[in-house]
């Protein structure tokens, strides 16, 4: 199993986060990886913040599981690729990344430590009667809204970032593609609790220790 990722899917994400060029629809996602031992899932809904960094940051984001092998998938047919979906937090250390970009350096290691890609439970993508990319989502810490979004803000729909993954990557049963995450990613602190919803559903509750 595998996470795919894609650095930034949301405009107003981008700038937030100060990035120096605009991501379009004409540009091609931006890709990185996180292994397995970065998955966070099921009973064990507590994140422990390492002891390499206190500068953590949440970003939620939408989440498909691939449900069967396939490469060099076209677009139109990525849909058939991936049948539930769920929202996530991609965990990331800003201080070390911050640093490592400055350094034009490869930033994985601010990305893809253990336990820094929590997933919630998965719920059929039909369940709601739209489409993945009108789906609402959003994520409160302590109760108070942090993040809130609509998938149709997407640069890259999620059926782009399967069919361009798949020219790179054999994608198999079970690796999981998170989305991207719009604006209003920030700080985690010791005794924060995480709760996302997807429509009305709350499909994650993460305890921050």
């Amino acid at each position: 199993m595998k996470i795919i990722c894609i650095d930034i899917n949301y405009r107003a994400h981008n700038m937030e986060t100060g990035q120096a060029l605009p991501y379009e629809e004409d540009d091609d996602p931006v890709l990185f990886m996180k292994p397995d031992t970065a998955l966070l899932q099921g009973d064990r809904n507590r994140f422990y913040i390492p002891g390499f960094s206190s500068d953590i940051h949440y970003e939620t984001e939408l989440v498909v599981r691939i449900d069967k092998m396939g490469k060099n998938i076209g677009e139109r047919f990525a849909c058939r690729y991936y049948s539930e979906i769920t929202l996530g937090i991609d965990f990331t250390v800003r201080d070390i990344q911050a640093g490592l970009k400055q350094r034009s350096r490869p930033w994985e290691i601010s990305k893809a430590f253990d336990h820094s890609a929590a997933v919630g439970a998965f719920v059929s993508k039909e369940k709601y009667g739209k489409s993945v990319q009108e789906l609402d989502f959003h994520l409160k810490i302590d109760d108070k809204a942090v993040q809130s979004a609509n998938t149709s803000g997407m640069i890259h729909t999620v059926d782009k970032i399967v069919a361009f993954a798949s020219r790179f990557f054999t994608l198999k049963t079970g690796d999981l593609i998170f989305t991207g995450t719009p604006a209003g990613a920030g700080r985690v602190e010791t005794g924060n609790i995480l709760r996302g919803f997807l429509e009305d559903d709350e499909l994650l509750d993460l305890h921050i220790c």
